[in-house]
Parts: C-alpha cells; structure tokens; sequence
C-alpha cells in the first residue's frame, strides 16, 4: 500500500527516538545517563493517585462528554480565572489527550492549505511536524542567545504576510526556558492585533519559572487579543502527570467546538479515570508541585555552574521549563579520536555511542549548533553526566 503524501513528510520526534535508544541500551546493560526525556522524574503526588483509584472502584470507567468532564472544565475555568485573569464558561474549554493532542486540534480547525504560521526558532519539535500536517507553511523566525531566545515585534511584524494566519507563542519555552515579560507580550500584543493574526498560546511549563518571573498569558493583555488566542495547558509538567494524558484548550466557543467535533471522530474523550485526577491536581495541596519546582530551581543552578565553567560552551539563564540549551558550535572542526564534530547532531551520536549521555541535538529545535540537557533528573545523575559530558569536550582537539 502507498502511503499517503502528508504521511510520508512525518519526521519521528528526535526526544522520542533518543529516550527510546537510551532505554534500549540501559536495558541491555549500559549505565545510560538521560538527558534527553521532558518530563519530571516525581511520583504523581498521592493524593492525586489515590483519587483515581477511587474513581475507578467506583465504576467511573464508561465514556464521559468528548470535551471532558463537566467537573474538570469546571476547575480548569476557575484556574484559569484566579491565576491567570482570563474568564472562560466550561464550554469554551476542551480537554483532550494531552497538551499535544490540544496543540493537534487547534491547528487542524485553524489552519488549512496555504497558510502560514510564525513559528520562533528554536521550537519544541512537534509544532513544525503539526503544522506541516494541516497543509499550512511554518515560517521559521529565528531568535538568538543574545536576545534571550525572544521573539521582538520588529521580526513578528517582518514575518507576518497576507496569508499568515496565527503566531505560536511558548512561554516558558521548551527547549530554551525562555520566559516573555509582559513588556514584552505586550510589544507582540500590538503586532498581532495591527496585523489580525491568531495566537496559539502554549504554557504548559507556566507554573515552572524561577528568579520571581511571572508568568503572564498573552490572552490577559487584552479582551479583542482572548478572542483571537487558543490558550493551551495541562498537568503533564507541573503535576508529574505526563503518562495520564491530560491537556486542554481555551479559546472562543467557535474554535473549541470545532476541535471537539474533530475530537468526537478521533480519540473521543480522554481516558475518564484521569480526569478525576486533573480535578484533583489543579483544585487539590500544591504543596507537592511548590516542592518540586524548589529540587529544579536547586538543578537549575547547578548544571548552569557545570556548564558555564566549560571553555567553549555558552549557555543562557532559562527562566522556567526544566531544560538548558546551551550553544556548542565553538567544537565544530575539532575532533575526536579521529571524528570530527560538525553539529549538534555529531556530538549527540558521539556522547551517547562513547560515554552512554543521551541528549538532544539542536536540529531538533530548528539549530544545531546547540544541545537541550533536561535537568528533571536528580542531582547525581546531572553531575555524573556533566563529568562525562565535560570528559569528552576535553578531549576535543
């Protein structure tokens, strides 16, 4: 059978494909250290565990509303208001099979054959792939170290043509840590609204910002700004919940009920017995979560320490998220036992094959003359792989 065209132009996900590699050699024996997975390596906290085996005895396993639970888009509209200033009914929230599959619905009922999307370089990679996928163009805006991996009104305004059609914003960046100010959503805010452009708004890490950053959504800034932004979110991050599966979507009620009709043909409602557990995590103790991101902000620290002291390696202060991406090309040219580095993608195969580090090569995220570290590991597992990482960039000649 042939496959068809928007199948054969899907990239596999370079995080997927290097956790499993690392997996598949630690479980032949290697000492891998993993750099490389985003999520955090907390336990969901109990109480939120023990909600849902409660759901499940209580025979809550049948098929729920395609939008999810009442309940859940319920405390997702309270959140939403209390934390972020933003006022949405249940109605006007989706909850889908995480923030992914959210991302997924939006750009399939936003974008369609001959759009283009502003897309900020660097990028989490499945944005470029979820684009490509519903017929639109990204068009790739590159930011820099210099700049704090931030996207300035002047590039938006230069990006933006006829047929663009949304900006996609992610604060706090995944794989930078970038966090916007709201100076500086504001400055895009005037953009967006000048040009008519939609907003897809991913803040999935906004509860994981350090050095007294606030995180702000760019649908707050302004009533005619909401209706034209698609917020998305859920428990993955914060909430140590990456396997339940729980994302959702905010935005005008004509846009989510598009994407829970195109729901209702695809996945349907997600799994009930860990909606329960959303409940839970977002209207139940933080207290876990506030521990939590004290361990990362401790991490955060010290992998900044390690790699900041490497001659050659440039790094910047990530102000949320759980990943440094340090800049690297001061290697290329150099060799190792006879392998010269070119890339991010070079020096990735080379720690992962020699000393068994897995990380994620720039290319990944549109650069490779980077590399993203995730520090959602604990802290001997950080300073053995740096040693390692460290070892090899020594012997670079």
């Amino acid at each position: 059978m042939e496959l068809a065209r928007r199948a054969r132009g899907i990239s596999p996900s370079p995080t997927l494909t290097i956790d499993t590699r690392a997996k598949e050699m630690k479980a032949a024996g290697a000492n891998v250290i993993n750099f490389g997975v985003g999520e955090p390596d907390f336990d969901t906290p109990e109480h939120i565990k023990e909600v849902a085996v409660s759901a499940l005895q209580a025979g809550m396993t049948k098929y729920t509303a395609v939008s999810g639970i009442i309940e859940l888009r319920r405390v997702i509209a309270k959140k939403l208001q209390d934390e972020n200033g933003l006022s949405y009914k249940p109605e006007e929230i989706i909850v889908s099979v995480g923030a992914k599959h959210s991302l997924y619905n939006a750009f399939q009922v936003l974008c369609q054959e001959g759009d283009e999307v502003v897309l900020p370089e660097p990028y989490w990679v499945s944005y470029l792939e979820q684009i490509k996928l519903c017929g639109a163009r990204p068009v790739l805006v590159k930011t820099t170290l210099e700049n704090g991996f931030k996207l300035t009104p002047d590039q938006l305004r230069g990006a933006i043509t006829p047929r663009s059609r949304l900006l996609v914003l992610n604060s706090p960046s995944n794989p930078t840590g970038a966090v916007y100010s709201r100076r500086e959503l504001e400055g895009l805010a005037d953009v967006i609204l000048t040009s008519g452009i939609g907003v897809i708004s991913d803040e999935i890490y906004e509860k994981l910002v350090y050095d007294g950053e606030e995180h702000v959504s760019i649908a707050s800034l302004d009533p005619k700004l909401k209706k034209r932004t698609v917020v998305i979110n859920g428990v993955s991050k914060a909430y140590a919940m990456t396997g339940w599966r729980i994302g959702y979507a905010a935005a005008p009620l004509r846009v989510t009920k598009a994407m829970t009709d195109l729901q209702s043909h695809s996945t349907s409602n997600p799994t009930s017995i860990a909606q329960a557990a959303a409940v839970s995590a977002l209207a139940g103790d933080q207290e876990a979560l506030q521990e939590m991101l004290r361990k990362f902000a401790e991490r955060r620290e010290y992998i900044l320490e390690r790699l900041t002291a490497i001659d050659g390696v440039q790094c910047s202060r990530p102000g949320g998220a759980f990943y440094v991406f340090p800049h690297v090309g001061a290697f290329w040219g150099k060799q190792y036992r006879g392998t010269e580095m070119k890339s991010g993608t070079d020096l990735a195969r080379l720690l992962l094959e020699e000393r068994q580090v897995a990380l994620i090569p720039g290319i990944a995220f549109g650069d490779d003359d980077y590399i993203r570290l995730s520090y959602a590991t604990d802290r001997e597992t950080i300073r053995e792989g740096l040693d390692r990482i460290e070892a090899v960039l020594k012997e670079l000649r």
